[in-house]
């Protein structure tokens, strides 16, 4: 036994020594992988975090312009569709806040996350009035992608710092923070993207893209959430968020 002790040390420190795969996630990718499915843990209820989807139904969120859900399914704790049955927009309205999900989009698939959507007969669809965060395969979309279009991107403004989405299939951990303004775009425990609202920047932006001939895009300071059926599968789960008191 005492020839083997040395060898069982030595094994020990080398197992202890060896590199977290995680070791690079921050608060953000944390919040979502160590969580149970679809729940709040009794930390997260004592910071302030509200469940969006309890995995058993779609309360709390309609399809756009309408008062109930259609043509997306909830199973196994996923919140799904298969394509063409329209955006789902939450019953709140939202200003400040931490949104944090999980999502995976279907191979050559495109979707997308967006806020301050004004629900209104005026709009034919959410993208007319709320910003995205954008999902989507970036491998094996069938159209070329400019920098902007790609998983993670301010959609058609702002190109992601890096390409940190995983391939269509797998689960990517998204949070969206938005404080006065303040936007910042974080994917699989990176920030990609940072930028503010309504400043002569951001105007003069918006007027170099679709979205100056939408007057709504981009103006409410207090709106809903969406979750885009842009035509192909996209699923979603561990919905939740954190309204933020508004700061710098």
């Amino acid at each position: 036994m005492k020839n083997i002790a040395p060898f069982l040390i030595a094994l020990g420190v080398l197992f202890a020594c060896q590199p977290d795969g995680d070791s690079g996630s921050n608060d953000q990718q944390s919040l979502l992988s160590n969580s149970p499915m679809n729940e709040l843990t009794a930390q997260e209820k004592a910071d302030g975090w509200q469940l969006l989807f309890d995995g058993k139904t779609a309360s709390g969120w309609h399809s756009y312009l309408r008062d109930s859900v259609a043509g997306w399914t909830v199973a196994e704790g996923l919140l799904s569709t298969v394509g063409g049955n329209g955006d789902l927009v939450s019953d709140e309205t939202y200003e400040n806040f931490e949104l944090a999900v999980e999502w995976k989009v279907e191979p050559k698939g495109n979707s997308g996350i967006f806020f301050g959507v004004t629900e209104d007969t005026m709009y034919h669809s959410t993208y007319e009035t709320g910003p995205e965060f954008q999902i989507i395969d970036d491998a094996n979309y069938p159209d070329p992608l400019a920098d902007n279009q790609k998983s993670g991107a301010n959609y058609a403004l702002h190109a992601p710092s890096e390409l940190a989405a995983r391939p269509a299939g797998e689960f990517n951990t998204t949070t969206i923070i938005v404080n006065q303004g303040k936007v910042e775009h974080w994917l699989n425990g990176k920030k990609v993207v940072s930028y503010e609202l309504w400043t002569p920047e951001w105007e003069a932006m918006v007027a170099k893209t679709k979205f100056a001939s939408m007057p709504g895009y981009g103006k409410d300071k207090k709106g809903h959430l969406a979750l885009q059926d842009h035509g192909d599968g996209v699923t979603f789960r561990n919905i939740k968020i954190k309204l933020l008191t508004p700061g710098p």
